[in-house]
């Protein structure tokens, strides 16, 4: 019986590793229970054996085979079945337990002696098992763990805890990945690259705690409007990156519009509903960028675009966005040199009095010319200078450097000065202003600070009392490009201006345009009645000479009399006396006017 089973046994285990090498093998109860059964029949069966051999057989060779076949089975199974502590207990106790019954009634003292073993014996194994056991358990349990906790630090490093979305880490190898795969066949991919617009005014009014619930609830939204086309992945703030592959640029906009379109309905956070929009800028390889790096910062590009363009919009990159780019970082790049290596320049235009002829004031004007890129218009680099926090410093060295110039002419002449509405909400300004004039020795009241109707945009607090502190240490204020912007009478009455500049847009037109005339005719008059002087731009032509004196105006300016000019010839200018306007312009202005 005990070799029927034990064939039994090996036949029905090749038959189901046969099946597991085909992969027809299924696990079921009835295999276990049919594996276990036959373990505790041969365990019985060789325990019966031994006792049958030491009751029925008085060969001690017949006796020493049976009990060794009986232990060392026992003792093999205690550690091999220790996963399952109670079968080797059990098998143990069956293969033991009747051999030692044997021992002990065969009657002698020396097989008696080995019975009591035997079962001491039954304890040890069984304690082993149970060791053996624990042990593999707490060894599964700590690989189980190292694994969890490899999981989750893999998961922290590709995903994102605040949305769950895949991180820039992630992003970075799955677009290498596809780079690497498209090497050689070339397929396209697009990546959309999203900026939540007025982000941080809802993060700073209504806390973090709604701000990371809008962006939970952007990456649910995100999903459901990308359904599958593609990868997202929160690049880091509120950025949000998408890769597409085999996506063309068609297919590429019409997902990015999709976003936009989506983001419109707004998000309901709590007790809160947010108007959210969203601004996408997309790129497609190869034909954007033919690496990872270079289609990225494309992407980038075409975001920066459509935030410039007005947010809530789509952009996609086009190769001219990187020319503009190369010179922005050349100008960004130049102009911390520029400042500290003398590159800036002062060019100075006269103003006129209309009635005497005589250089009443001259503005300062500041020229750049790049070492690269040539003469580059202060409309585009004053802008980046207050990006890039430059504008202080910048406007410290002018109101240096202008009042040194001022301080070699005659006494009634000022000097105008234009101050960007980014320096006016500097508290440094009236300190730049009163070591300018200390330093050059040039008196308050010859230096005019020039102004813009956009410093009403943002009437806060600050600039009003910059504006009032600077008037009250004898400081003229003129209002320029009077006429034009956000224009309203309001702000004469709150603010005591001396000047009113007249925008050069009004003169151009003033011969021909019967409204311009009207308005012109209307600022000279109001100027006069609130005591104001008042300063025509542009003055080209000897007939906008005639309207600006037929409108009361007190200066002119303008390339009638003279384009901005160097220090030295401004000085020449002052000292030789009355201008006079010669009714001849320069040839550039008539060569404009065609071009225009």
């Amino acid at each position: 019986m005990l070799c029927l089973v034990a064939t039994l046994r090996v036949v029905s285990a090749i038959f189901f590793h046969r099946q597991l090498v085909r992969g027809t093998a299924v696990a079921s109860r009835g295999w276990e229970l049919a594996y276990e059964l036959g373990a505790w029949v041969y365990a019985g069966l060789l325990g019966l054996m031994a006792f049958v051999s030491l009751i029925n057989s008085g060969n001690s060779i017949i006796h020493m085979l049976t009990v060794s076949m009986a232990t060392g089975y026992a003792g093999g199974i205690s550690g091999r079945n220790a996963g399952r502590v109670q079968i080797a207990i059990g098998q143990v106790c069956l293969a033991l337990l009747p051999t030692a019954t044997g021992l002990w009634l065969e009657g002698s003292t020396g097989y008696r002696v080995l019975s009591v073993a035997m079962v001491m014996m039954v304890l040890g194994l069984a304690e082993i098992s149970a060791t053996t056991h624990r042990i593999v358990v707490q060894a599964l349990i700590g690989k189980r763990d190292k694994s969890l906790l490899a999981e989750k630090f893999e998961r922290l490093a590709r995903f994102d805890s605040l949305t769950g979305l895949e991180n820039r880490m992630a992003m970075q190898m799955r677009l290498r990945d596809i780079f690497q795969t498209n090497e050689k066949r070339n397929d396209a991919v697009a990546i959309l690259w999203m900026d939540l617009d007025r982000f941080k005014e809802i993060n700073d009014s209504l806390g973090h705690m709604v701000g990371d619930q809008l962006l939970r609830a952007v990456a649910e939204r995100l999903t459901e409007v990308v359904q599958g086309r593609g990868k997202i992945a929160r690049f880091g703030g509120d950025e949000f990156v998408l890769i597409c592959s085999d996506t063309d640029r068609v297919t590429a906009a019409g997902i990015a519009q999709e976003i936009v379109s989506y983001f419109a309905h707004g998000f309901e956070i709590g007790e809160n509903h947010l108007q959210v929009t969203a601004s996408v800028g997309y790129a497609v390889g190869p034909q954007d960028g033919r690496d990872m790096d270079e289609l990225m910062q494309h992407a980038d590009l075409a975001l920066y675009e459509a935030k410039g363009q007005g947010r809530n919009r789509s952009a996609s990159f086009n190769w001219s966005l990187k020319e503009r780019f190369n010179r922005l970082h050349e100008i960004e790049t130049g102009l911390r040199r520029a400042l500290s290596g003398g590159e800036l320049n002062l060019m100075f235009q006269p103003i006129v009095d209309l009635n005497s002829g005589h250089i009443e004031a001259c503005e300062a004007l500041l020229r750049w010319e790049h070492p690269v890129l040539g003469p580059i218009p202060p409309s585009e680099f004053i802008p980046i200078a207050e990006n890039m926090g430059l504008i202080e410093a910048m406007t410290g060295w002018v109101l240096r450097r202008a009042c040194e110039v001022a301080a070699q002419w005659p006494e009634h002449v000022r000097v105008a000065i234009n101050i960007s509405p980014a320096s006016l909400k500097s508290p440094e300004l009236p300190g730049n202003v009163i070591a300018a004039l200390l330093e050059t020795g040039v008196s308050a009241r010859r230096l005019e600070l020039e102004v813009t109707e956009s410093i009403f945009l943002d009437d806060s607090g600050q600039t009003n009392a910059i504006l009032r502190e600077l008037q009250r240490i004898g400081l003229r204020l003129a209002l320029d490009d009077f006429g034009t912007g956000y224009s309203s009478l309001a702000y004469l009455r709150s603010y005591r201006f001396d000047t009113l500049k007249v925008d050069q847009s009004f003169m151009a037109g003033v011969s021909a345009n019967a409204e311009d005339r009207a308005i012109v005719k209307a600022i000279g008059s109001l100027a006069r009645d609130l005591s104001m002087d008042t300063v025509a731009e542009g003055i080209e032509t000897v007939d906008q000479l005639g309207h600006a004196r037929e409108a009361g105006f007190t200066n002119v300016q303008g390339y009638l009399f003279s384009r901005p000019v160097p220090a030295d010839q401004i000085a020449d200018m002052i000292a030789a006396g009355p201008l006079q306007g010669t009714g001849r312009p320069d040839p550039a202005i008539k060569s404009r006017r065609r071009r225009a």
